[in-house]
């Protein structure tokens, strides 16, 4: 199974008026990654960057003057991407980015069906939170000091190992530069974990002394038929 991990960076939130200027994607087989990546910057035209988007990411109007529109890079993200599956934190949000700018040069959306949300699978796992990336990170023990901005090929590695972590991966199988080491590193690791259980040689005393279950035999037999215990029993 193919699946791109990637995040993107935009001149604001509004998908209808604000556009993509940066996209990252990290590329796994199999949950391993294979060394592809993609990054570009995109130049938004005549939109120019929110404040606040810039107190984000950094990036700035002059810094994307040089660089391509997204019509010029179109075909270069779709031939990266393939029939992949889409994976990304929040990915309605990159999701309604990405599709506005295809619908904007005429080219279908991705469909739903192709997309997979990390933030909803942390959800899931860590109902109680927090499941922001940088949290994840923490909580998987994923270093990411070095993420001092948001950045979406920074952010798509980052997300690529808490993805892995989540579905049952291991953070030291991921090395980022080499799939082939991470896949050997989780075979041995799971050669270790799965071993035969021993047969206890000598069974564990009862815990319940002779006056508890006593008791206990007392109170079900005040509840009478009522008692799921009886069921049990019988």
């Amino acid at each position: 199974m193919r699946e791109i991990i990637f995040d993107t960076e935009t001149t604001g939130l509004d998908s209808k008026l604000d556009r993509v200027i940066e996209i990252g994607g990290v590329e796994l087989e199999n949950h391993f990654p294979t060394g592809r990546t993609l990054h570009l910057y995109i130049n938004p035209g005549d939109r120019k960057v929110h404040p606040d988007a810039l107190a984000v990411h950094g990036i700035t109007d002059e810094s994307l003057k040089d660089k391509p529109p997204f019509a010029a890079v179109a075909e270069q993200i779709l031939e990266f991407f393939g029939e992949a599956r889409w994976v990304a934190h929040n990915a309605n949000f990159d999701m309604g980015f990405m599709n506005a700018e295809f619908d904007r040069l005429g080219l279908p959306p991705i469909l739903q069906e192709r997309v997979t949300d990390t933030l909803a699978l942390a959800r899931r796992k860590h109902p109680m939170g927090p499941n922001s990336l940088d949290a994840l990170c923490r909580r998987y023990g994923i270093d990411n000091s070095h993420r001092t901005r948001h950045g979406a090929l920074l952010d798509s590695e980052l997300l690529a190992e808490v993805y892995i972590e989540m579905i049952g991966g291991r953070q030291a199988a991921l090395g980022l530069g080499s799939a082939e080491s991470g896949r050997k590193t989780l075979i041995e690791a799971e050669d270790e974990v799965i071993q035969p259980l021993g047969v206890r040689p000598k069974p564990l005393a009862p815990r319940l002394t002779e006056e508890e279950r006593a008791a206990h035999a007392a109170m079900v037999a005040t509840m009478r038929d009522k008692a799921i215990w009886a069921k049990y029993e019988a």
